[in-house]
């Protein structure tokens, strides 16, 4: 079983108390239809054990068969910079089948985000140093698709279809 090699850091994106028992993180691409089949229920999970689980999400963009990828983690970076990351993740997972500049200029104006200065940013490729980081991590982790789970710095064998059995199992030894 392999282990998260880069500990969860301020430098993350995570929701839930900081000092949860429980931590789990995801590597995931947002363009990746099983990474959208999970999305509905990490949520689901997170809401059934709200207050009790830190979550994570580390980019990891399989750019070679997901061509919006990497652009869709560059928009929730953006967001991210401006206090908004968990509402663009949201978005893009909710409209994954729309993937592309037309969604990207809606997220923006519906989260009240300049549009120009996403353009920029990935002109000067601004969040491509974190998006690469955060890939590099699941690679020393033992990363090699998505979505893949680390539970309390441990990697989920099962993925998603594991994961509510998991999540409860750690939960219930933790109280």
């Amino acid at each position: 079983m392999s282990s998260l090699r880069v500990p969860v850091s301020p430098h993350d994106h995570t929701s839930g108390p900081a000092d949860a028992a429980v931590v789990l993180v995801e590597y995931g691409d947002y363009q990746c239809p099983y990474c959208g089949a999970a999305y509905p229920v990490v949520k689901e999970l997170l809401a059934a054990y709200e207050g009790k689980v830190r979550f994570v999400f580390r980019n990891f963009p399989l750019a070679e068969v997901h061509p919006e990828a990497v652009d869709a983690a560059f928009v929730a970076e953006f967001a991210a910079e401006h206090g908004k990351f968990w509402e663009a993740h949201d978005l893009l997972f909710e409209h994954q089948q729309q993937l592309g500049p037309d969604l990207y200029a809606t997220i923006c104006e519906r989260l009240g985000l300049p549009l120009d200065e996403l353009r920029t940013a990935v002109t000067e490729g601004r969040y491509l140093s974190r998006i690469r980081a955060d890939e590099e991590g699941g690679i020393r982790s033992g990363v090699n698709g998505t979505p893949t789970f680390f539970l309390n710095g441990h990697r989920l064998d099962s993925g998603t279809e594991g994961l509510a059995q998991a999540l409860a199992g750690v939960i219930q030894r933790s109280a």
